[in-house]
């Protein structure tokens, strides 16, 4: 119920549902469990709607990395983003780091406290893309949506190679997000002093070395 309106919110679009239901099955049973039956039961369909969607295994696999590069992408909102450099403004590294520090460990900590079934689902998809070079495609296409803003972000700090500091970057949220939901470290999710400290080390030392 909106409490505005008073209204019940409109119903999600039936692709998102399907999108969304296969994301679901993805981070609870695996690829394996991913069929177009499974996600017409996990979504509430009648038998046949993912089908009509998503005929083949693959067109069903690409609506979910779609969906998900969707659903990550809204895990920061804008306002949280770091905001570039006024023109003209003489440049403060020390503030252009607090930002990315400070927006890269919400980010994290988010992923870890509210969306780890996106992260299991990712890892999955992810794997899969290393045996379909159709699926390969979307997803690094995907992934460009999230490079891209940290290549920026990064250069905004004054680097003086964000490219190559990006990969270190995204390396490390990767490996954080992994060693925390399905490595060594998944008992116990860090808070966000820790994130913000680890993170704000790793660009003092790229960024100031």
């Amino acid at each position: 119920m909106n409490p505005r309106s008073g209204r019940a919110p409109a119903p999600a679009p039936r692709r998102e549902l399907i999108a969304d239901a296969a994301l679901t099955l993805l981070a609870e049973r695996g690829m394996r469990g991913l069929t177009h039956r499974a996600v017409d039961e996990a979504a509430g369909l009648p038998q046949g709607s993912t089908s009509n969607l998503a005929r083949t295994r693959a067109a069903l696999l690409e609506t979910a990395v779609r969906r998900l590069a969707e659903r990550e992408a809204a895990v920061l909102t804008p306002r949280e983003m770091p905001r570039a450099p006024v023109a003209g403004a003489a440049p403060r590294p020390d503030d252009a780091v607090a930002a990315v520090a400070e927006a890269l460990s919400l980010a994290l900590h988010r992923y870890l406290s509210r969306h780890r079934h996106l992260l299991i689902a990712r890892y999955e998809l992810a794997l899969e893309a290393t045996r379909r070079p159709e699926l390969r495609a979307v997803y690094d296409r995907a992934g460009q949506a999230f490079r891209e803003p940290m290549v920026a972000m990064l250069a905004a700090a004054g680097s003086a190679e964000p490219e190559r500091h990006a990969l270190s970057m995204v390396a490390w949220c990767d490996g954080v997000l992994f060693s925390c939901t399905a490595g060594q470290f998944h008992a116990a999710v860090p808070d966000r002093d820790a994130l913000r400290t680890s993170c704000t080390e790793l660009l003092d030392g790229m960024l100031r070395g």
